[in-house]
Formats: C-alpha cells, structure tokens, sequence
C-alpha cells in the first residue's frame, strides 16, 4: 500500500512525501543448535568483521555467521544437511519518503496547502499569495492570488487559509484576517484578483470593540465532502456557510463565548492569535475545533441543533509537557499584535470549570470515510472513533 501527501512545515517549501509499506527481515535457520549458540554472540548481521572467522589447525577457516562456532559439529545428516541461512519476513512497517521538494516561491511562511480534484496541480499559500503548481514541475509555479499592496503601510488584511473544492477543479476559497471568504473560479482570469463570491457576516451596529477585528480573523476553512458547504473557524465561533448563499453563515457554533470576559487578558499573553483548525464528518452530520485544556468540541449540524459535545485528549501522565512553540517572526498573520507583556495562563469558564492557555488543542482532522477523528494535543496524536 501506498500513500501520498504533501507536508507544510513552517518553512517557505513544500514537500511532497511517499508513504509506502516496508517488510523487515531477519535471518533464521542456522546451522548451529540454539543451546550452544546463547554464548558465542549474535549469528548473523550487517557489518560483521573478519574476526567472525575461526581458523583450523589444517588453515581451514570456519564462519561462525553460518553457524559454524568453535563449537562446530555436523548435523546428524552430515555435511550434506549444511544450508545457507533463510530471510524471513517478520513484520511490515511504514517507511516515508520525500519525493519532490517544491521551493523558491514564497517569501512568507506556507499556511495552507490543498491538492486539486483533478490529481495533476495543487495550490499553497502563505499571507500574501497563493502558487498554483503541477505536481511533476518542482521548479515553476503560478502565482494566481495576490493582495500585496504597492506600499506595504496600506496592508489591511492577509490570507489565513486556502482550499480547493473538492470537486470542482477550477474553484478556490480562501480565508483572511478580516473574517471574510472568497470563492474564485480561476477560468475567469490568469490572476484571480477578483472573486466570484464573498461571504462575509455583517457586524451588529454598536458592537465593535477593540478586539472585534482580532476575533473575527479566520484561521480555518473546510469544504464540506460534496462541496456544497464551507466550515470556517474564527476564534470565538465555528460557522456552517452554503455557497448558494452569501448573505451570512447558515449555523453558528459558539466555541469561546465563554472567554468574551477575558479577552483583555487574551490579548496580553498572544492567547487570542491562536489558530485553531477545523474539520467536517464525511458524512457531514458532524463539524469539530479545538480549544484549551486541551480539550475538543463536536457539534451535530442537522436539524438547527448546535449542541456540543466536548471531550478531552488525555495525555500519558509520565510524559514531560512540551511547551507550545512561538509563531516565527517571518509572518504577517497578526497585523494588530501588540508587545507580549506578563499575564495570567489560567482562569475559568463560565461554570467553574478551569482552562489553561499553555495547552490547547490546535489541531485536528476526520478521516474522509470512517466515523474516526485524529487530534494532536502538545506531542501527542490521538485517535477518537466519533
């Protein structure tokens, strides 16, 4: 079996890897009883030396990797009975390798990659392009969106996240800072500079605050499995959006209200720049982010319902936590970030329960066919069957 994929590390390439099965062998069948072979060292393995050999008083020289020791004797089927040691196949492991590097076109770091329905071309992005390339030239691509300004004081808004429709090979959505998502259809033009949709909730009148702008940028976008639904996350919500309709989102799933007090402190100790993924059930009856405490919600998305379910991706105990890394500086995903200053990690919700802003569970992933859901809390994977 094999697989392929592609890794967004946070660093300007891509990689493009081969998944594939490996059998490892061992050696077996040796011309030596076991009993006398526990005390003259291993039989057999890579990189033996010379000093293996044990010479005769005759200057015949015996191998012990064939089992022929100090100890030597022939098989009580005489010399006729010697064999060569047998390979045999013991388990199957997988083994990753990296195919193609694809480098060279962006100046920023890579925050989304997305292959194409039609097996030939994939996109990535970072905050201010997105590169459409094919996936047997490692060294061209095409740069199909671009919101760099001409002056970069008059930047307003970056892209968060890219994807293309799973169906459709010609349509894109990506996401920005300012809570908006467009939906381009790249046969209008080489440069996909104008959109063909723009879904954007409309801000309540006498809302707006300082930190509006902040918790309205989106981290994440999905398409739904027949690409009739989009999943975005922001930091306080999750929203359902139907592309047939861009006047607002379809269902709203609310993930931090309970934070909306703490925002001030949020802001103080970077919490509120956190990117948060999301995902769709194949099925699409079911959406999920992440959160703090290392903690997940599950939201059913069928008949109105936003009840969630939230659960918790333990972690083993023994193990030493590991800190959440910095964002690299080579970034503009956080235009209105301010100086990192002291603050409290800890606090919490609206029911007593407490959080901790030093773990969170950034991201996740449904498998395409089966009920199971894969999340990666600090240096941990765990698998979930939903």
């Amino acid at each position: 079996m094999v697989h392929c994929f592609f890794c967004r590390l946070m660093t300007k390439p891509s990689n493009f890897w081969k998944v594939q099965e490996k059998k490892v062998k061992k050696i077996c069948d040796m011309n030596v009883d076991p009993a006398k072979a526990a005390g003259n060292g291993p039989l057999a393995g890579p990189g033996m030396s010379t000093s293996s050999k044990t010479y005769t008083a005759n200057g015949g020289c015996l191998d012990k990797t064939l089992g022929l020791g100090n100890d030597f004797s022939f098989p009580s089927g005489g010399a006729s009975s010697l064999h060569l040691p047998v390979m045999t196949s013991i388990e199957t492991s997988l083994v990753p390798r990296c195919r193609r590097i694809y480098a060279h076109a962006h100046d920023y770091h890579i925050n989304s990659i997305s292959n194409n329905s039609d097996g030939e071309t994939f996109i990535s992005a970072d905050d201010l392009r997105i590169n459409l390339w094919n996936l047997e030239i490692s060294n061209q691509s095409f740069n199909i969106v671009d919101v760099k300004p001409a002056n970069m004081e008059d930047l307003t808004e970056v892209i968060t996240s890219a994807e293309f429709h799973p169906t459709h090979c010609n349509i894109l959505a990506y996401s920005s800072s300012r809570g908006s998502i467009r939906l381009v259809d790249m046969r209008q033009s080489a440069l996909c500079d104008s959109h063909t949709k723009l879904f954007e909730e409309q801000e309540v009148p006498g809302s707006r605050s300082f930190f509006t702008e902040i918790i309205a940028s989106i981290s994440d976008i999905k398409f739904a499995k027949d690409g009739r639904y989009i999943l975005s996350r922001d930091y306080m919500t999750l929203k359902l959006w139907d592309i047939n309709m861009d006047s607002g989102p379809v269902s709203t799933f609310q993930v931090h209200e309970y934070l909306r007090p703490k925002l001030c402190d949020l802001y103080e100790n970077d919490s509120i720049f956190d990117k948060f993924e999301c995902c769709l059930s194949g099925d699409g009856l079911r959406v999920a982010t992440g959160s703090y405490s290392n903690l997940f919600r599950v939201f059913g998305c069928t008949d109105g319902s936003t009840e969630a379910t939230t659960l918790e991706a333990s972690k083993n105990p023994m193990r030493r936590q590991v800190q959440t890394p910095t964002r690299p500086s080579r970034s503009l995903g956080t235009l209105s970030r301010g100086f990192r200053r002291g603050a409290d990690t800890s606090g919490a919700d609206t029911n007593g329960n407490a959080f901790d802003f030093t773990t969170k569970l950034l991201h996740l992933a449904w498998h395409p066919t089966e009920n199971s859901l894969a999340c990666a809390a600090s240096n941990s994977l765990y698998m979930y069957y939903a």
